[in-house]
C-alpha cells in the first residue's frame, strides 16, 4: 500500500544550563495544534525488530507533583482503553481498570 500522506508531529524542548527541561512545546498541524505549551510528555515507540519498546519521559522542572500524579492516572486509563481496543482482550482490560481505579483511591485523585 502506497503511502498517501505524512504527517508530523513535533515535540520542542527548551532545557536550562543543565539541562533540565524548562519549556516543553508541541506542534501537530494536521490536528490544528502549533507550538502547544505542555508541562510533560510520554513518548513510547516499539522497535519490532528489536522486540521492545523505547521511550521518552520529560516533564518541567516547575511541574506540580499533584499535577503529576493526575498525569500519571489518566494516562495508565488511556493505556488501558487503547489496550482494550488493539487486543480485545476484556479480562486484562477489566484488571488493568481495577487497578487505575486502586491507583486513583491510594492517590485520593477521586472526589
Amino acid at each position: 500500500m502506497a503511502v498517501k500522506h505524512t504527517s508530523k508531529i513535533s515535540l520542542n524542548v527548551g532545557l536550562d544550563e543543565n539541562k533540565i527541561p524548562e519549556t516543553l512545546a508541541w506542534t501537530a498541524e494536521d490536528g490544528g495544534i502549533s507550538n502547544e505549551e505542555a508541562k510533560a510528555f510520554m513518548l513510547s515507540v516499539w522497535d519490532s525488530k528489536a522486540k521492545e519498546s523505547l521511550k521518552i519521559d520529560l516533564w518541567t522542572k516547575d511541574m506540580p507533583v499533584d499535577e503529576m500524579r493526575i498525569f500519571f492516572h489518566q494516562t495508565l486509563v488511556s493505556m488501558t482503553d487503547t489496550f482494550y481496543r488493539a487486543t480485545q482482550d476484556e479480562k486484562m482490560a477489566a484488571t488493568m481498570k481495577d487497578f487505575t481505579d486502586y491507583f486513583a483511591e491510594k492517590l485520593e485523585l477521586k472526589k
